[in-house]
């Protein structure tokens, strides 16, 4: 059985101003013709669909359109998709039944009743049944109703409330069985902080979401979301594919894609592929003296940082660096710590209301650039 494996969409993401909604409707076009091309048996999607829990129209446009390219392009695969932590559990779990009868899964919520439990689709080939467990990201407390409290009465913890939902719901081992999960799993012998976390991750304080990744022994496959680097969660088969496109600069130079995984006979280790996708626009860090920046122009995303040791023109800078790069994400400056002490000694004194206006907002598009400098104008003027 073929599968195909994403997650981490993240439909709607601005990169510090920058739209990427183009971006993203490249690279999943691509992601549906390469499921034209190798007819999956089934497509996972492993959470955050959307960046934020209600997405613009937008976004909700693009990605109708990618399920409607992928179906129309692979006609036989069975699609199944689990919220993250970005999305709306309850949005997602809209027309969930009907969805169903289209070989469209759209999960939303965990189990949350007694009586509820983890969403099963099985699927079939040559060898036997193919058991997909769907558990959308889960909170303790969407689950307390089915996991109760410990044994001391305190609530159960993020490890506690998935490890009892997959036990409550433990899949028959005589048959192949995937687990689709939105959840930071960690590897028995790694510690979290040991675990690399691009900026465009949501981290919780004490990384008290973590969850011991042997919670997932009773699978022959895991597609996992969350992480934004594709990485194992301890053994080969439990998978984090990472995100189709770069998300922060964090990502810069990653090399991003799908998971293309073929599942034999129960027992055999499963084949998995990675499939390069290609956004239009890579992230880069660029780094050097102004001229040596100016010298790599191109159309990519690109935070500057420049390590001029004499007092630049930032206006100026900033326009050249505009000219050079359509993209440009941010200008930072490398300066030793010496002289960065002495310049903010005398910043406030040198540096003109435009330039201090800058280095309290960072970074500005084009639109909000003239916006302030006709205000500072303005200001000028009317104190003249």
């Amino acid at each position: 059985m073929r599968i195909f494996h994403m997650s981490d969409l993240h439909i709607g993401l601005r990169l510090y101003n920058r739209d990427l909604l183009e971006d993203q409707k490249a690279v999943l076009a691509e992601a549906a013709a390469l499921a034209g091309q190798r007819q999956p048996d089934a497509v996972l999607i492993a959470g955050d669909i959307y960046d934020k829990p209600i997405p613009p129209a937008e976004a909700v446009e693009v990605f109708d359109r990618f399920l409607t390219d992928l179906t129309q392009k692979a006609p036989k695969a069975e699609i199944m998709i689990i919220s993250g932590n970005h999305d709306s559990g309850a949005r997602v779990n809209c027309f969930r039944s009907v969805l169903a009868r289209q070989h469209v899964h759209m999960i939303g919520l965990p189990p949350q009743r007694e009586e509820d439990r983890i969403e099963k689709v099985v699927l079939e080939d040559a060898f036997g049944k193919v058991n997909f467990y769907l558990l959308p990201f889960v909170r303790p407390s969407m689950v307390r109703l089915i996991t109760g409290t410990g044994e001391d009465g305190r609530a159960r913890s993020y490890a506690e409330a998935v490890a009892f939902l997959l036990e409550r719901d433990a899949p028959d081992p005589a048959e192949r069985n995937v687990l689709v999960s939105h959840q930071f799993y960690l590897p028995g012998d790694r510690k979290a902080e040991d675990i690399e976390r691009m900026d465009s991750e949501i981290r919780m304080v004490g990384n008290i979401d973590e969850i011991p990744a042997s919670v997932l022994e009773p699978y022959d496959y895991a597609a996992l979301g969350h992480i934004h680097k594709p990485m194992k969660a301890g053994k080969d088969i439990f998978r984090y594919c990472g995100t189709p496109m770069a998300c922060s600069v964090s990502e810069a130079g990653q090399e991003k894609g799908l998971l293309e995984v073929e599942l034999g006979p129960k027992g055999e280790a499963p084949v998995i592929r990675p499939l390069p996708l290609h956004a239009p626009h890579g992230i880069r860090r660029v780094r050097g003296t102004l001229e040596e920046v100016l010298s790599q122009a191109c159309d990519d995303y690109v935070q500057v940082t420049l390590t001029d040791r004499i007092d630049l023109d930032f206006a100026d800078v900033r326009d050249r660096l505009r000219a050079a790069f359509p993209g440009l994400l941010e200008i930072r400056r490398d300066l030793p710590e010496r002289e960065v002490r002495d310049r903010e000694r005398g910043q406030e004194r040198e540096m003109d209301p435009y330039e201090l206006c800058l280095a309290f907002l960072g970074d500005l598009d084009e639109e909000t650039d003239a916006l302030l400098r006709d205000v500072i104008n303005t200001v000028k003027g009317g104190g003249e």
